[in-house]
């Protein structure tokens, strides 16, 4: 298997498909409103020190397992420790994690088609604020619509992860990335000309201590391994198509810098619409699909602005929806010597299913009574324990197998290659020993209940 194992065909070709992995909608829809919700500047500057003292060393961590095991998930602890071991429950976990991640994204994405559709036709013409809500409202409630784009969207990334990897992820992931970045680009030098932009900038960029939470903090940390694509087994398949001679430390600067330059422009993209009208920057998860198509039938062009706006949201998040069925497809090939399009078949197929309640979440066309149970529908569920259990879980696992039981000769050899000096292992290493395992646990018992931070040192 290893010796028939696929690999990108340049630097820029891994470079493209990691950033295309983590600009998902994480950037896009949750970065955003998280940001307003936290007081702007002084969490932007939280989530920078947690992407780089932790996101980063842990993003390293999967790429030197990925290449030196040449594995997906799964397998790499079985070749990088030994067959069978119970730290292989990590990489189930990350497959785990994509998986279900991608069965109700696919839900969120679909919605963003909708919205392309909508936007063409202007559905936001006459409407006053409260009636687009409505229209998203009723789009959310529709099971049987919100299963058509669920489906068109699983069936555009399946298509994608078909291919391979340098005819399908590799080369898509360069088209949809330069696309991304364009229209991105585009909208952010329109937000420059709105009222709102300076006050946008103030809120974004300028920290204000008395907005400081632990709570907050720890938000952020999360943050940061939801926008890097980390705890999902993603980086380590993805390492495992890097060549011997790339610098998996540089790849991981450029990436990590990238993501970080995206998630400020995305804030600079979309607080000077709300700023210019007035609005309270702390709109919450419904500020893409129902404050700012309100927003945009203020402005001129506002067909062409939505359009454009929601283009750049389906792109984003088919760049990020292409690994999550990618890494749970690789682990089936490796595991069972199944072929790759049986593979994708299976995995687009499961996520599918397994995504109709999402599809049909708000609207109680499947278990009607989820809410009542569980205290929330299926698709928060599902998102709400990935994100506290699953990933935080697995990246725990991995940071701790990687600094306390992979062989330290076999990380150091593969963290050196492409590289000159030796210096930066050392620190990197003692991150992935004590720094990193500590702050994941700091970020369960938060986001579980456990322990409430904000009490204690409040």
């Amino acid at each position: 298997m290893t010796q028939l194992r696929e690999h990108w065909s340049s630097k820029l070709g891994f470079i493209m498909a990691a950033i295309g992995s983590a600009i998902g909608l994480g950037i896009l829809w949750k970065f955003p409103y998280t940001v307003g919700q936290n007081g702007g500047g002084l969490f932007l500057l939280m989530y920078l020190v947690c992407v780089l003292l932790v996101g980063l060393p842990l993003f390293v961590a999967e790429l030197v397992m990925g290449r030196g095991a040449q594995r997906a998930s799964v397998g790499a602890f079985d070749v990088l420790y030994k067959v069978g071991s119970a730290w292989r429950l990590s990489g189930v976990l990350g497959a785990l994690a994509s998986f279900l991640i991608m069965s109700f994204y696919s839900v969120i994405a679909g919605w963003g088609m909708s919205y392309i559709l909508m936007s063409l036709v202007g559905f936001y013409q006459g409407l006053g604020q409260d009636e687009i809500g409505e229209v998203f409202y009723r789009l959310s409630h529709s099971g049987e619509i919100s299963l058509f784009w669920h489906l068109c969207f699983t069936l555009v990334t399946m298509g994608v992860v078909y291919s391979g990897v340098r005819k399908g992820i590799e080369y898509w992931s360069n088209i949809m990335v330069r696309i991304f970045l364009v229209l991105m680009v585009g909208l952010f030098l329109f937000a420059m000309t709105l009222d709102g932009f300076h006050e946008a900038a103030r809120f974004i960029f300028t920290p204000d201590s008395s907005k400081f939470t632990v709570s907050g903090a720890i938000e952020a940390l999360g943050l940061a391994f939801w926008t890097l694509s980390i705890g999902q087994g993603i980086m380590i398949s993805y390492g495992s198509y890097m060549r011997s001679d790339q610098n998996i430390v540089k790849m991981a600067g450029i990436v990590g810098g990238s993501v970080l330059a995206v998630a400020c422009l995305s804030s600079l993209m979309i607080f000077p619409v709300v700023f210019t009208f007035g609005l309270e920057p702390s709109a919450g998860s419904g500020l893409v699909f129902q404050t700012l198509p309100y927003l945009f039938a203020k402005l001129p062009g506002s067909m062409v602005i939505s359009t454009v706006f929601f283009s750049l949201f389906v792109f984003t998040a088919l760049t990020s929806s292409i690994p999550l069925v990618e890494v749970p497809a690789t682990n089936l090939m490796e595991l069972y010597g199944i072929s790759r399009n049986k593979a994708v078949t299976i995995v687009g197929a499961g996520t599918f299913l397994v995504g109709i309640p999402s599809a049909y979440s708000a609207s109680g066309g499947v278990f009607p009574f989820w809410g009542e149970i569980y205290g929330m529908n299926f698709l928060d569920t599902v998102n709400q324990v990935v994100s506290t259990w699953i990933i935080p879980v697995g990246g725990l696992l991995l940071a701790l197998f990687v600094g306390w039981v992979m062989p330290r000769e076999v990380a150091f050899t593969e963290f050196m290659k492409g590289q000159k000096g030796t210096w930066f292992f050392k620190p990197w290493f003692f991150f992935m020993r004590y720094v990193v395992p500590l702050t994941i646990i700091i970020i369960i018992l938060q986001t579980s209940g456990l322990i409430d931070f904000d009490r204690i040192f409040g």
